[in-house]
C-alpha cells in the first residue's frame, strides 16, 4: 500500500512540475582558459587541497535534487520562507528547505503506515504525520528567529551607548560605527551593523540601509533606532542628541522588560508548584499521619 501511494505522489509532483516552467540559473562563472599559465600549478607548500567529506557530497546531492522545488520557491510562500531563513541566519536555500519538509513528510507517513495501518484513526494519523513533517522545520526556524531577536534586544542598548560615546568623543556617525563594529565582541547586532556599513560603503544611501535593517527584523527597538537616525539625517539635527535620547529610552525599555519578566515569574512557577512540589510536600507531611491512622485506627477502639 505504501509503495503505490509514494509512486502516485511522485507522479503527481512530476506532472505539476512538467506544466510549471522552470528557469535554471545559468549565470556566467569564471573559468581558467586552457592557455592560462596558472592552470595546472600545484598549491603552495603548506596548503593542501581539501578533500571532500561525505557530508559535503550529501549537501551537493541534496542541492541538485532541491532544484526541482524552484517553481515553489518563487511563490509568495517561498518569498516568506526566504525572509525567514535570512532572518534565522541559515545557509539553507528555500529549495533545500522545501526538500527537508518533503523528506520529513514521507518519513512520517511511512511510519504511520507501518505502525497504525489497522487503526480506526488511520486517516487522522496520516494527516497528523503530514502536518508534523511540514511544521517541524518551521518550528526550528521560528526558534532560531526568536533567539536572534532576543539577542538583538539584549545587546542593542549597549551598542547604542557605545555609538553615543564615540560620537560624543568627536567622531562622526560612520567613523563611530566602524570603530564599534571593529572593537566590539561579535554579536548579532554587531554583525548586522557590519553588513549595513558594507552596504553604505558600496553606495547604498544610509537612510535606505537603516530602513532595510528595521524591516528585516520588525522589532520596535530596532525600528526606533533606525527612525531616530533617519530623522536626524533628514532634519539636519545633531546625531549626538539623538543617540543620547535614544540611549536613555533603550535603557528604560530594557528596565521595563525586566520588570515584566519578573511579574511573569510567579505565574510560570505556579504550574510546577501545583503538579510537582505540592504533591511531594503533601506525601511527606500527610503520609506518616495516614499510615499511623490505618495501623492504629481509633474508630475501631471506639466501637469496642
Amino acid at each position: 500500500m505504501l509503495l503505490p501511494l509514494l509512486l502516485a505522489f511522485f507522479a503527481g509532483f512530476a506532472l505539476i512540475l512538467g506544466f510549471w516552467p522552470v528557469s535554471i540559473d545559468n549565470r556566467p562563472k569564471l573559468q581558467l582558459k586552457s592557455d592560462d599559465p596558472l592552470e595546472g600549478l600545484k598549491p603552495p607548500p603548506g596548503s593542501e587541497a581539501k578533500k571532500k567529506r561525505p557530508a559535503d557530497m550529501i549537501f551537493q546531492l541534496t542541492g541538485k535534487i532541491a532544484i526541482f522545488n524552484r517553481p515553489f520557491a518563487v511563490s509568495s510562500t517561498g518569498r516568506r520562507m526566504y525572509k525567514d531563513l535570512a532572518m534565522a541566519k541559515t545557509r539553507i536555500s528555500v529549495e533545500e528547505f522545501l526538500l527537508i519538509k518533503e523528506l520529513l513528510i514521507v518519513v512520517f507517513i511511512a511510519l504511520a503506515f507501518k505502525l497504525a495501518r489497522n487503526s480506526d484513526f488511520f486517516m487522522f494519523i496520516v494527516l497528523m504525520s503530514f502536518a508534523l513533517g511540514y511544521m517541524i522545520p518551521e518550528f526550528w526556524v521560528r526558534g532560531r528567529i526568536k533567539k536572534i531577536k532576543e539577542d538583538i534586544l539584549r545587546y542593542l542598548p549597549d551598542t547604542v551607548d557605545l555609538l553615543g560615546l564615540c560620537v560624543n568623543a568627536g567622531l562622526d556617525f560612520m567613523m563611530a560605527l566602524k570603530y564599534v563594529v571593529e572593537k566590539s565582541t561579535p554579536t548579532v547586532i554587531i554583525d548586522e551593523l557590519r553588513n549595513m556599513m558594507q552596504e553604505i560603503n558600496v553606495g547604498k544611501p544610509r537612510r535606505d540601509a537603516l530602513r532595510d535593517l528595521a524591516k528585516k527584523y520588525e522589532l520596535p527597538d530596532l525600528s526606533t533606532f533606525s527612525r531616530t537616525l533617519v530623522q536626524a539625517d533628514r532634519m539636519g539635527t545633531s546625531v549626538i542628541e539623538a543617540l543620547n535620547v535614544l540611549s536613555e529610552d533603550m535603557r528604560e525599555a530594557r528596565f521595563r522588560r525586566g520588570e515584566a519578566m519578573a511579574l511573569k515569574a510567579p505565574l510560570k512557577m505556579l504550574v510546577p508548584l501545583l503538579f510537582f512540589i505540592f504533591p511531594v510536600v503533601a506525601i511527606l507531611v500527610a503520609g506518616p499521619v495516614f499510615l499511623d491512622f490505618f495501623q492504629n485506627n481509633p474508630i475501631q477502639h471506639l466501637g469496642h
